[in-house]
């Protein structure tokens, strides 16, 4: 039984801001079409998606064994998968290494290929599991997931940075009809040291790939970037959701499908600098996606990507626009400059403690 835990390149700079509506003239096909409505969306959406099971194996101690199947569409009936031993990432998976299919969807069913296992995935949330020679191994059912620290509240020496009410607190920032953040902007205020909470929509992309698909960031002092990208289903490597892009892959690949809303928590440390301008330590981050520990007291040995260089000036905070229609909505933070050098506790499954980590 599948305990899940209860939910639960990008140069940059602000010259760089590039107008996030080109994705509205996009048409069907485009690797800039995205969909944000979840009632506008088309057949293959449904089919993606996260999977879990029970299959028959050959494990001389137990007739039967977990799998976690993530189904990725990409567009007029093509798909990619990955099925995961022992469970969903973040819920059960061993971390051996992922089987990838691939696959098309004919009309209610949609047939993936691997080298192990063909499934056939059928509308209404039901996939059928077989091995290479036709035998029946088990099936699996649809699950949708969401994060622990969806909807959390401030705690009381918090900043509420957008609720959905004002743009205040940020410079250039744009509500959406919908009442939600939209990509592009920066707050005002700048912060050394702190404990933030956002969460994040990814739009419905199916045509595009790599950093063309739902691409945006998360830049901490202007200079280290917690990648956002829809990544749901891929290896997970450092310039993909969760990564400290191109410097350091999520230890676990979190990233939900899109049109979910997930969730950041970040306690980030900053660097230290003598009197001469040298770094004398690095800043140091901590990174819950979805709920789940995907960075663990890092050291962030460097800027990432194009973020600004390291010193000791204070940057503001971004939210990167790649053109793309992420938005962001129930932002808050937790100042945390006043201490030199803050420590946080860790494991720490929230980041939500009150001040009884810090």
């Amino acid at each position: 039984m599948l305990i899940f835990r209860l939910v639960v390149v990008c140069f940059f700079s602000v010259s760089s801001f590039m107008s996030s509506e080109v994705w509205a003239q996009a048409k069907k096909g485009d690797k800039k079409f995205a969909i944000l409505d979840i009632n506008k969306v088309d057949e293959d959406f449904h089919f993606q998606g996260e999977y879990y099971g029970l299959i028959g194996t050959n494990c001389s101690w137990c007739g039967e064994c977990a799998m976690g199947l993530q189904v990725v569409a990409r567009g007029e009936g093509k798909f990619i998968a990955s099925v995961y031993n022992g469970g969903l990432p973040g819920n059960g998976w061993d971390h051996s290494e992922r089987s990838e299919l691939e696959g098309t969807r004919n009309g209610d069913v949609l047939t993936l290929k691997g080298d192990q296992f063909e499934i056939e995935v059928k509308k209404g949330g039901m996939a059928v599991v077989q091995d290479q020679a036709g035998h029946r191994l088990g099936q699996l059912s649809k699950y949708k997931r969401t994060s622990i620290t969806l909807g959390a509240k401030p705690p009381a020496n918090a900043t509420v940075l957008f609720d959905g009410s004002s743009v205040e607190h940020f410079k250039n920032g744009k509500i959406t009809d919908e009442g939600l953040l939209s990509v592009g902007t920066e707050l005002k205020k700048k912060y050394r040291s702190f404990r933030l909470h956002l969460e994040f929509r990814l739009p419905y992309m199916p045509y595009a790939t790599g950093q063309a698909r739902s691409n945006s960031g998360i830049y901490l002092q202007s200079r280290y970037e917690v990648q956002v990208l829809d990544s749901f289903g891929l290896e997970g490597v450092e310039n993909e959701c969760g990564g400290l892009y191109k410097q350091k892959r999520a230890d676990v690949n979190m990233c939900f499908p899109p049109l979910s809303w997930q969730t950041y928590d970040i306690a980030f440390v900053a660097p230290r600098f003598d009197e001469a301008g040298k770094k004398i330590k690095n800043a140091y981050i901590t990174v819950l996606h979805n709920g789940v520990p995907i960075h663990q007291d890092y050291s962030i040995i460097a800027k990432t990507g194009g973020g600004k260089q390291e010193g000791a000036e204070l940057f503001p905070i971004k939210l990167q626009d790649h053109s793309n229609p992420v938005r962001f909505r129930n932002i808050w933070i937790v100042d945390l400059s006043d201490q030199p050098d803050p420590e946080y506790c860790f494991p720490c499954q929230s980041l939500l403690c009150e001040g009884s980590c810090y």
